[in-house]
């Protein structure tokens, strides 16, 4: 969620900028990533995903203002294009106003299992079709109100920042094994496939041991956090949010 500069004025998608290689690489990611996430996404990911495939789908990429759009109507969530990963306090801000910020970049084909920052696949793909979820929506809401509450507090929003990492970056949620809702995990081929590898530490869900917890965004995760439900995260995020008087 760091980067050394904001480019405030607005920024909109550049459709017809995207050639040929670029919707080969979406069709190529959507569909491996869709068949590689049907017994491993929880349920409620894979249904926020096909109510919006007329917007989001293999056969295009997806025009940000359809998507967000279908977003806002459902929701009240939209789309802000950004330069790419933007400074904290930008960033809570944009969601405590119900902005999702997504670059418009795309991998190459020579880069389809390795990024050094995220693209516009990981955004949109990995983030969106969740903030379809009310609940879901109104915690990450919630944590950007916060983030701009205290903004002056280095503390508050570096405990931020790790609930954002081990939850809506690489959260799972408990089922018959872990199901994935995390869209780092989401949106990555490999890490999906890594989770379920032996040796992989997936921990119960603590939150005041994630604010303890630092992380690395640099390298496949080799920590995760398991949730019983979402309500838990919710009911755990009030808690948090009443011990500093929000």
């Amino acid at each position: 969620m760091n980067r050394a500069f904001f480019i405030p004025k607005i920024m909109k998608q550049q459709f017809e900028n995207y050639n040929a290689e670029d919707f080969k690489v979406w069709k190529t990611l959507f569909n491996r990533q869709v068949e590689n996430l049907q017994s491993k996404a929880c349920p409620d990911y894979l249904l926020c995903l096909n109510e919006l495939a007329d917007v989001l789908n293999a056969e295009s990429i997806p025009r940000f203002e359809n998507l967000s759009s279908a977003l806002k109507e459902r929701t009240g969530w939209t789309i802000e294009v950004v330069p790419g990963l933007i400074p904290v306090a930008d960033f809570f801000e944009l969601l405590s106003q119900k902005k999702f910020c997504s670059s418009t970049w795309l991998r190459s084909m020579k880069q389809l299992d390795y990024l050094e920052e995220p693209d516009m696949f990981h955004d949109i793909f990995g983030h969106i079709p969740l903030f379809m979820n009310k609940g879901y929506g109104d915690f990450a809401q919630k944590m950007g109100e916060i983030g701009v509450q205290f903004s002056h507090s280095e503390k508050i929003l570096l405990e931020l920042q790790r609930i954002y990492w081990f939850t809506i970056e690489f959260g799972l949620l408990k089922g018959n094994r872990p199901e994935i809702y995390g869209a780092g995990i989401i949106s990555s081929f490999g890490e999906t496939n890594f989770i379920y590898e032996e040796g992989t530490e997936i921990l119960p869900f603590d939150l005041n041991e994630i604010i303890s917890t630092d992380f690395c965004n640099s390298e496949i995760q080799v920590k995760y956090f398991l949730l019983n439900s979402f309500e838990e995260l919710y009911r755990s995020f009030d808690e948090y949010a009443m011990k500093l008087n929000v």
